[in-house]
């Protein structure tokens, strides 16, 4: 399926807003495709999403569904008191830090039952018997991966296709497990080195996410093998994005470096430097989702020093552009480098 894109660009889920029906159905119709993110939304809200992008496009698209992880064991009361401080300051009252599973056996009925034609999985490993359930229903899966042992693993429970996230990705890594002592969940590869290293692991095609805002980096990891090429970043300034309005004015005004974290969630994940990120990162637990449900209130106040300001770090090559915009732009630069490259070697 991804091989056969016109453009060979993928719009990545991204749960918490940005990802909408309207940008996944721009993609689509400009010759990429889009995922929906079923994270932090009911499974009535995604059943609205699912059907308001088929209704604003008849091309093929995807959603993405967490994997629960295990129930931390982490004490979290220190934190709490750390979070409850910066709540007072936007005055705002701290979230239960709880655990749930995001209602996710529920949202895979959804998607089976709507026979959704793609579905993906980040933070580990559909059940094996699910994945037979999917494939009778005609869906490709999609397992999202950080390292050849992870792969080998998707691979194994009937995986179709791996996405493989270079650690420059901005939002939550895929990895399947928190390691609980450094934000980076495990090793960390670059995009280009995490697809080779894949491919060595396996013979499953693969997608190339992180860091990829130009055709140049779509060139680059088409040749490495990817078959496509997710953006998430380069689609958080179009008009058709849920950016909220404080994250995009300061991703346009640049100037941040970008910095893994577990501040926000209690999972590692790349965004923005900000104040609350710099003065909570050390002290955060390994604590998914407890400290996103903790963190959340404080999140939603807009105020950029205490927001997940999620982001690539390849943010500030990133023009704000309307998504069908950004597929085209991406697809002639693409264009231009094939040409570039056979006159160089001659083969024009």
């Amino acid at each position: 399926m991804f091989s056969t894109l016109a453009v060979p660009v993928i719009a990545a889920p991204m749960a918490g807003g940005p990802s909408t029906p309207e940008l996944v159905a721009a993609v689509s119709e400009a010759g990429g495709f889009g995922f929906l993110a079923a994270g932090y939304v009911t499974v009535e809200q995604l059943a609205e999403r699912i059907t308001r992008t088929s209704e604003l496009t008849g091309k093929p698209f995807g959603v993405n569904l967490f994997v629960p992880g295990t129930r931390s064991s982490a004490d979290i009361s220190s934190y709490v008191r750390r979070v409850t401080e910066y709540a007072n300051q936007v005055g705002a009252v701290p979230g239960e830090p709880r655990w749930d599973d995001d209602s996710y056996s529920a949202k895979l009925e959804l998607v089976l039952a709507l026979r959704v034609p793609v579905v993906s999985f980040t933070f580990g490993l559909p059940d094996a018997d699910d994945v037979r359930r999917l494939h009778a229903a005609g869906a490709t899966i999609v397992v999202t991966v950080t390292t050849p042992a992870e792969a080998r693993q998707a691979q194994q429970i009937g995986a179709d296709v791996l996405c493989v996230q270079g650690a420059d990705a901005g939002g939550h890594r895929g990895t399947f497990t928190d390691d609980g002592v450094s934000p980076g969940g495990g090793e960390l590869y670059g995009t280009l080195a995490a697809i080779r290293l894949v491919k060595s692991a396996t013979d499953l095609p693969v997608i190339a996410a992180g860091g990829l805002v130009t055709g140049a980096d779509v060139a680059a990891v088409l040749a490495a093998g990817a078959v496509a090429a997710q953006l998430g970043t380069a689609f958080l300034g179009s008009p058709e994005a849920g950016t909220a309005v404080a994250q995009r004015e300061v991703l346009a005004a640049g100037g941040r470096r970008t910095a893994l974290t577990r501040a926000f969630s209690g999972r590692p994940a790349r965004g923005l430097v900000n104040r609350f990120l710099v003065e909570n990162g050390p002290h955060a637990p390994a604590a998914y989702p407890n400290v996103h449900h903790l963190t959340r209130p404080v999140r939603a106040s807009g105020e950029p020093e205490v927001m997940s300001l999620w982001a690539g770090t390849t943010y500030a090559l990133a023009p704000a552009e309307p998504a069908g915009e950004v597929v085209r732009r991406i697809g002639a630069e693409l264009d231009e480098v094939v040409r570039s490259l056979a006159e160089r070697f001659g083969r024009g």
